[in-house]
């Protein structure tokens, strides 16, 4: 059977960008056992409470929640337990050097298979304020506005 080519998004955490200040974004290989494996096929995953720690000079995924493949038997996971995170060390010093100073924290952004792979794309965040989300939905609602009124004035002139 040939390998799979591309890339199928599974689950994308997009409460992520409102509340947090993304500084950088690093993908990541994940070890999965063959159901959750499985499971992440099926599409089912979700990365709303997730978060990534540092140990031992290794990164584990934790809080992500892959619920059990259906057909598995009683070798099936725990829907939340801990992944290890493949990154090359120089990256893991990196991270580990921002995790430790004051505000800074390592949150999933989404999950997918890239050329047959489970990824996780992981971000170093600093948590946003609640005036500083505000702002954000100001600026949106403003760009917003502004794009119907530049549509609204080319659709006069013609």
């Amino acid at each position: 059977m040939p390998r799979e080519r591309g890339q199928k998004l599974v689950a994308q955490n997009r409460k992520a960008r409102h509340d947090y200040h993304i500084e950088d974004v690093y993908e990541a290989g994940l070890v999965l056992t063959g159901t959750e494996v499985k499971s992440l096929r099926a599409g089912r995953a979700s990365l709303i409470d997730g978060f990534a720690s540092i140990e031992r000079g290794e990164i584990w995924l934790e809080n992500v929640h892959i619920p059990e493949f259906f057909e598995g038997s009683w070798t099936n996971h725990f829907t939340r337990r801990k992944r290890k995170l493949l990154l090359n060390r120089q990256e893991i010093y990196k991270l580990a050097g921002k995790v430790k100073e004051s505000g800074y924290t390592l949150i999933p952004l989404s999950l997918y298979f890239k050329d047959g792979y489970a990824k996780v794309e992981i971000a170093l965040a600093k948590g946003k304020k609640d005036y500083d989300k505000r702002q954000t939905l100001k600026e949106k609602d403003a760009k917003r506005e502004m794009n119907t009124a530049i549509r609204a004035q080319k659709t006069r002139n013609f």
